[in-house]
C-alpha cells in the first residue's frame, strides 16, 4: 500500500508542477513535467488521466494541434473514468478539429 501511495504522490507532485508552469504559460517546461508524471511508474489511472488531459491543452496552446488531438484519444481510450472527463476530452478534441479544419492552426512557438 505505501508503495502506491508513493507512485501517486510523485505523479502527482510532477502533475501539480505542470499546472504550476501552464498557468505562468511556460507550456514548455509543462509538457515536461506532464510527460514525466505519464511515465511515473505504476501511475494511477486518474492522475494518468490528468495529465494526459492537461499535457493536450499545453500542446494545444503551442499549436501542436496532432500532439494535443493524441493525448486527447488516449483519455477517450482509458477505460473507467467518469463520462463527464471523456465528454470533456471529446468536446475539446473536436474544438481542435474544427479549428485545424478552419486553417487557424499556426506553427509551434518555441
Amino acid at each position: 500500500m505505501k508503495s502506491w501511495f508513493s507512485h501517486r504522490g510523485k505523479a502527482l507532485s510532477l502533475y501539480r508542477n505542470g499546472m504550476t508552469k501552464a498557468n505562468k504559460h511556460d507550456y514548455i517546461g509543462a509538457i515536461a513535467d506532464y510527460s514525466a508524471a505519464i511515465r511515473a511508474p505504476n501511475i494511477p489511472p486518474d492522475v494518468k488521466a490528468m495529465a494526459l488531459y492537461n499535457r493536450a491543452l499545453a500542446y494545444s496552446a503551442i499549436h501542436e494541434d496532432k500532439k494535443s488531438a493524441a493525448d486527447l484519444t488516449a483519455v477517450l481510450e482509458m477505460p473507467g473514468l467518469p463520462k463527464n472527463v471523456k465528454m470533456e476530452a471529446q468536446e475539446r478534441r473536436e474544438r481542435i478539429r474544427r479549428r485545424h479544419e478552419m486553417g487557424t492552426d499556426r506553427p509551434a512557438q518555441r
